[in-house]
């Protein structure tokens, strides 16, 4: 069959193998993910936080297909908030939500208008807006007995997030897959933190999701989370696997290796099953420190793509390498 014209539309058939293709690599993604930080256990009652935007529209789709093949039981429920923003249309998600058969709930409450009224000129909706959101589900999550709250933030998350820490905020500090909240009730979970948002909007794509849009955060130019993303399409563009090899560095911390002191007494105090870095105690270069600084022959592109961990993201895995941690693959 003759392929497609940019002007002609992409063939049904076409379509449907790619989503079967991005979904089952989300899902595969997704479950490894939470097999390694242990995001999915027996008896857990999850509540979904699903605001209407591709990431939590893909995170509750791609829950409730692995739901049926885990090994033990959990349940699912859906949470959304209407916030009161001027235009909102909240019947494509209801609707959208119906058809799963799964428990859900449509809350109602105007942050829209504390957020607008309580924010200084020229200051940033996002902060004010996400901690009244949270509080709002921390409290839907009391109610509806939930032990958990997954979230739909991805790979592109976690990385702008550590980058505005370090350049705006002076810490080293990341979204983690999980984390328990201050008052000790919930877990916070993160399932798709290892997946692409490239992905993610792919599968949003083929799938037609009804897309609210956000008047918060949305309608805001010049954010600092806009310029992380720019920089990171700038370095894509000499290195095509940046983004991979900045989530593997956030899961291979040298303690020894940085400045912080109470860090450096935490490792020195750990306990003794936890190995120590290779040769880093020694002032050495880790054997992945040394391969990754090895010179590259100049124009051996293929040679340079070959250097880099993947983390399943890659549409062209490569040949890990002795010594470099990398997060799973998918096929």
């Amino acid at each position: 069959m003759k392929p497609p014209t940019p002007s002609e539309p992409i063939p049904q058939v076409d379509a449907n193998l790619e989503l079967l293709r991005v979904e089952r690599q989300l899902a595969r993604q997704l479950r490894r993910t939470s097999e390694e930080y242990g995001l999915l256990k027996e008896g857990d009652r999850i509540m979904v936080a699903v605001s209407g935007g591709k990431d939590s529209y893909t995170l509750f789709e791609i829950l409730h297909k692995l739901k049926r093949h885990l090994p033990f039981k959990i349940e699912l429920i859906a949470v959304h908030l209407d916030q009161s923003q001027p235009g909102y249309d909240g019947q494509p998600l209801r609707e959208f939500l119906e058809k799963f058969g799964q428990p859900f709930e449509i809350l109602k409450e105007d942050t829209y208008s504390v957020v607008i009224d309580n924010t200084k000129q020229g200051g940033t909706y996002c902060a004010l807006c996400s901690r009244l959101r949270r509080g709002i589900l921390y409290r839907a999550a009391e109610r509806l007995n939930c032990n958990k709250i997954a979230l739909g933030h991805h790979r592109d998350d976690a990385l702008e997030t550590f980058m505005m820490n370090m350049f705006y905020v002076g810490k080293v500090q990341s979204m983690p897959p999980s984390y328990r909240t201050d008052d000790g009730r919930f877990e916070v979970i993160r399932p798709l933190i290892q997946c692409a948002e490239e992905k993610i909007a792919t599968y949003a794509r083929l799938k037609s999701y009804p897309i609210l849009p956000c008047n918060l955060c949305g309608s805001q130019a010049g954010l600092k989370r806009d310029q992380m993303t720019q920089v990171l399409s700038e370095l894509q563009k000499t290195n095509p696997h940046v983004k991979s090899v900045m989530m593997t560095a956030l899961g291979n911390i040298c303690p020894t290796h940085l400045f912080d002191q109470d860090l450096q007494r935490a490792w020195e105090e750990r306990d003794p099953e936890i190995p120590a870095k290779a040769s880093l105690g020694q002032g050495k270069m880790s054997p992945s420190e040394a391969w990754l600084a090895a010179p590259v022959k100049k124009g051996s592109e293929q040679q340079e793509s070959q250097r880099v961990a993947t983390d399943g993201n890659s549409e062209t895995p490569q040949q890990q390498k002795p010594g470099v941690r990398s997060l799973p693959l998918l096929p």
